[in-house]
């Protein structure tokens, strides 16, 4: 087991000073991981408290019957390439141990009913690739013109980030203009700009098949959002050697090594608020802890809405904040075990996006009405075949995985249900959900049909119930353009000594949270943490 259990660890500290820390952080996502980290390497004591029975958030793993999947970190772009940021980044908060396994040179493969569009490695790769798929003379401007639109966004000027570490007096008087820049392509919806440059609808669907990995569909996502995803993936994807869990493996040591604890089924019930300064956490059975920063990665709604005392959210008018917010796309998953390794079943280290015959991702999603309608997007990956180190570890087996978009309003009447007790036509449900994921499963694994030796659902239930979040998001908030408009998304808060980190700070992914950690890290420390990892990591 990763970590320590909250109540092991209060029944042993007796001593007043094993309450008190530098640094308390909620939530062990890759927000509040990556934070830990480098507080715990600039030498701070750090408490990283996580209420589920397991570290790591989206990042963490689960068991059944032999085999292991993960729940949210799937693929990661830029980790597998020496020298980029993202990789010197994961090096530095793992201390070198983290491994990353690249994927094949087709990371990603779209299927639109009987056509599939291969996604290659390489900038130059992936264009040419769309100019096959798409010959004509008017296709191939419009893919060019594309590229520069992703270019122009590569080049954007972190002003837009740097924004969201200042103090806020001086984010009044220089953050319009550091967001300046960003803002003329966030403010525009995904769709709105690909129809300035194209009206093949077969090209957009394609451009834009990715949309899951953000979970907002084109008429309603930032071209930014957009336009940051593919650029994260030009160059392929990895995958941790050891598995999703491996981050967090990496990290307690070195939370540890400084004296440091990460505690697991540590439910805190508020953060505690004196004279509008942060100093501490009291837990759900009421011991408290103590220290001089505090820090949420557990999203702004969760912070604002659950952790903080109702005067401290009167006094900031908290409430009607958070109301602006609109929660990103709820998700449902299969987690698929198979008695054969995954060369024997031939399975590839990349990803799928299946769609029906339907290149219009918007109406797909509209005509998603209820669970008797085609699923409009899945997303089917073999994490095993991917992770060089699991037929060590677990020989002769092979997992794959199916993850759907689906309304939360269809699982609200058993929310007030206890997990794996919702009774029997919430089961009926899940399988129902099952029998149809399995569908998009062997469409592109036929071979997998009469193989199935365990499967399991998730529904966003599940995920409400281990990450708090209130509608089972597991993108945090919308990635809208007016979410990108927000100037409360950044590392400071209203309230003194208390931070945010984690993807609602940044963007979704595993990628985002990292880097959100980053920024509140060097936002606590005052010290600029990315020239630190850009030394110290060749």
């Amino acid at each position: 087991m990763i970590g320590r259990g909250y109540k092991d660890y209060i029944k042993s500290a007796q001593a007043t000073d094993t309450r008190i820390f530098d640094t308390i952080i909620i939530g062990s996502g890759t927000g509040g991981m990556s934070a830990a980290s480098f507080l715990a390497q600039a030498g701070k004591r750090v408490l990283l408290l996580e209420q589920h029975t397991v570290l790591g958030g989206y990042s963490h793993t689960f068991s059944r019957k032999g085999y292991v999947w993960d729940v949210g970190l799937h693929y990661v772009g830029q980790v597998h390439i020496k020298g980029t940021a993202l990789n010197k980044v994961f090096r530095y908060i793992s201390q070198d141990q983290l491994q990353w396994a690249p994927l094949d040179d087709i990371y990603d493969r779209a299927i639109f009913g009987d056509d599939e569009y291969e996604f290659p490695r390489g900038r130059e790769n992936l264009k040419a690739k769309l100019k096959q798929y798409f010959p004509a003379k008017q296709d191939k401007a419009s893919i060019d013109k594309y590229f520069a639109l992703l270019d122009q966004a590569q080049q954007l000027g972190s002003g837009y980030y740097v924004e969201k570490t200042l103090p806020p007096f001086l984010a009044k008087l220089f953050g319009d203009f550091l967001r300046r820049s960003t803002l003329k392509l966030s403010d525009r919806t995904t769709l709105e700009v690909l129809r300035e440059i194209t009206d093949n609808p077969k090209l957009i669907g394609v451009l834009t098949c990715q949309y899951g990995d953000y979970g907002l569909e084109p008429s309603k996502s930032s071209f930014y959002m957009h336009a940051l995803l593919a650029n994260h993936y030009m160059e392929g994807a990895g995958y941790p050697v050891g598995g999703a869990s491996k981050l967090a493996e990496c990290v307690v040591p070195i939370i540890e090594h400084s004296d440091g604890v990460a505690l697991t089924q540590a439910d805190v019930r508020e953060i505690i608020v004196e004279n509008n300064k942060a100093i501490g956490v009291r837990m759900s059975d009421g011991e408290a802890f103590y220290a001089s920063t505090v820090v949420s990665a557990t999203g702004i709604v969760s912070t604002y809405s659950c952790l903080l005392p109702n005067e401290v959210r009167q006094q900031h008018q908290l409430d009607t904040l958070i109301d602006k917010f609109e929660p990103a796309t709820a998700h449902a998953g299969l987690y698929i075990g198979i008695k054969e390794p995954p060369s024997a079943l031939n399975l590839p280290k990349c990803n799928y996006w299946i769609f029906p015959q339907q290149y219009d991702h918007d109406r797909g999603r509209a005509e998603y009405k209820d669970f008797s309608c085609p699923l409009p997007v899945a997303f089917v990956s073999f994490p095993w075949a991917k992770d060089p180190a699991a037929q060590q570890a677990h020989p002769g087996r092979s997992t794959a995985e199916v993850v759907i978009l689906v309304p939360y309003g269809w699982f609200a009447q058993w929310e007030n249900t206890t997990w794996q007790k919702r009774g029997e036509e919430y089961n009926a449900l899940k399988e129902h959900l099952a029998q149809q994921m399995l569908e998009q499963l062997y469409r592109v694994a036929p071979q997998l049909k009469g193989k199935v030796d365990y499967y399991e659902v998730s529904t966003p239930l599940s995920t409400s119930h281990f990450s708090h979040h209130q509608q089972g998001e597991i993108y945090g908030l919308a990635h809208s353009p007016q979410r990108f408009r927000q100037k409360c998304l950044r590392i400071h808060t209203p309230v003194t000594n208390l931070f945010l980190s984690g993807q609602d700070v940044m963007t979704a992914s595993i990628a985002g949270g990292t880097m959100a950690g980053l920024l509140c890290a060097s936002t606590i420390l005052k010290k600029n943490l990315l020239w630190t990892v850009n030394k110290t990591m060749r």
